[in-house]
């Protein structure tokens, strides 16, 4: 039985395809075999290599990540200078180590009231703040005789902690909101442990407010400045950062592509060239920017966010996509061409690593993370969302700015690099063209002086000169004419912008230029 795909079956499809081709072995194949192998082997393992470095990368800035909570700085104080405080420090010794937030103990005269706790942490002095009420512990033993003292209790005026969940909100729940939790629940054993007898001995037994005062003294409140608990906030850091940057290498790619195929650069002066290159970069970024933002308060449920912020959210990626539409500019002119792709992976990972974590989670070493756009423009957006309370515009500003200024630089002066070569490039494809023109008229002539000797010659003795005159003259006329056709045909051809030129269906699927290519 004849297999379903038989090539026999197939020969109208696709025709060329199916004639005999040298055997793989054939000494013309061989070397060409060879050096496949070759350059495929070495690409493959630059490749290799840069993949490895940039996981290697990525992995070391999240290594041993929970070795380092203890770099996040939790300011305490005691408003109650009583046994609930006393709770909270031996709880914290029970609990302190590598994996737990450092508890900072200041005094009341440091921060008179719990609203400069607030104002703290919206300074960002410290992440988190964690605090007993003035006159806790003795509310709780009145509470403890009964009456209208233990019915009017309130369990939520004890111990509270005030966060910004804002802020790295992809690790914030883990890193504080837990941790403070749990530090809580360990004093509340701490507190029951020490009251020991005299809790027994004063509690009203017949009271079951009394009881209940006891079995619970205490629910921990969370003063939250930015409540940030949607979904889409794990991917602020990550993927929306990608994103963007895709999104500006591929319309990069469109742009250059366009300025190549239509030839602008030996066309267009390159000043009026950087001009538009500028404005077009930055209606497209505008737009782009406020898709970004529009689809991040689209899924934004539950987040308290107003106007205002939507405007200057919109503005941060703006800028931010803009200098990294330049920056990956800079890049693609002089940056050689087969790194490029190399070039655009590297500077995502890069950009993508200096915001997953706080630095104080991370190696000391991956502060290098400082200079890179995507840490500062995350750092003011953080600011934004909290309503001002991440204010590290004194440096995450200069720096973008500088990415800005630095890139357009680059850029501008790169597209006279570009117009240089394309200059040069013209005057060798002229001068090519001309070269080919003057062999086709070469062989022209040769062609007809080979006619013109076989034909017999024409007219009488009489007007031999006067006929051999006008043969001349018809000879030149024709060959003039014919010339000129040729040079119009030919120049009107490779001026022609390859949109216009008749396209072929060879298709080769996406492909790069190679490092190594022998």
């Amino acid at each position: 039985m004849r297999p379903l795909f038989h090539p026999s079956r197939h020969m109208g499809i696709y025709p060329k395809g199916r004639q005999p081709r040298p055997s793989i072995n054939d000494p013309t194949v061989r070397p060409l075999r060879m050096s496949v192998l070759k350059a495929a082997t070495l690409n493959l393992i630059i490749l290799q290599i840069l993949f490895l470095s940039l996981l290697c990368y990525l992995f070391g800035s999240l290594y041993q990540e929970t070795t380092h909570v203890h770099n996040i700085n939790v300011l305490y104080v005691d408003y109650d200078g009583g046994a609930i405080g006393e709770a909270v420090r031996e709880a914290y010794t029970q609990l302190q180590g590598p994996g737990f937030p450092n508890l900072i103990d200041r005094s009341q005269r440091d921060y008179p009231t719990p609203n400069d706790l607030e104002g703290t942490i919206c300074d960002i002095k410290y992440w988190a703040a964690f605090y007993t009420s003035s006159n806790a512990s003795d509310r709780f033993t009145a509470a403890l005789a009964g009456g209208s003292l233990a019915s009017s209790y309130n369990r939520s005026d004890v111990l509270t902690m005030v966060w910004n969940e804002a802020r790295y909100p992809s690790v914030s729940d883990s890193v504080i909101s837990d941790p403070l939790r749990e530090l809580s629940e360990v004093a509340r054993i701490a507190f029951t442990d020490r009251g020991g007898k005299q809790t027994i001995q004063a509690l009203n037994t017949s009271n079951p407010a009394a009881i209940s005062v006891l079995s619970n003294p205490w629910i921990l409140t969370s003063v939250d400045i930015q409540p940030t608990t949607q979904g889409s906030r794990l991917i602020y850091n990550t993927l929306v950062i990608i994103l963007i940057l895709i999104q500006e290498f591929f319309y990069l790619g469109c742009i250059n592509g366009l300025y190549l195929q239509f030839r602008l650069y030996t066309a267009v002066s390159p000043h009026r060239i950087v001009v538009v290159r500028i404005i077009i970069s930055a209606v497209y970024t505008f737009f782009g920017s406020l898709c970004v933002t529009g689809a991040i308060w689209a899924f934004r449920y539950g987040w308290h966010v107003n106007g205002s912020q939507f405007m200057l959210n919109w503005m941060m990626p703006w800028l931010f996509a803009h200098l990294n539409f330049l920056t990956l500019d800079v890049f693609s002119i002089w940056v050689p061409p087969p790194y490029v792709p190399m070039a655009l992976i590297t500077w995502i990972v890069l950009n993508v690593t200096s915001i997953l974590l706080p630095f104080e989670l991370s190696p000391a070493f991956f502060q290098v993370g400082y200079i890179f756009p995507a840490h500062s423009v995350f750092q003011v957006l953080m600011d934004i969302w909290s309503g001002g309370c991440n204010p590290q515009l004194n440096y995450a500003l200069p720096v973008l700015f500088s990415w800005e200024i630095l890139s357009l630089a680059l850029s501008s002066i790169g597209v006279y690099r570009r117009a240089h070569f394309a200059a040069i490039k013209k005057e060798a494809d002229d001068k090519a063209m001309q070269e080919r023109i003057a062999a086709a008229v070469a062989v022209q002539q040769e062609a007809q002086l080979a006619r013109k000797e076989l034909n017999p010659d024409a007219g009488t003795v009489n007007n031999e000169d006067e006929g051999r005159a006008g043969l001349q003259r018809r000879g030149t006329l024709s060959t003039l004419g014919e010339t000129e056709e040729m040079v119009e045909i030919i120049h009107r051809e490779l001026s022609r912008p390859k949109s216009q030129r008749r396209e072929s269906r060879d298709n080769q699927g996406p492909c790069f230029d190679l490092p190594f290519t022998q």
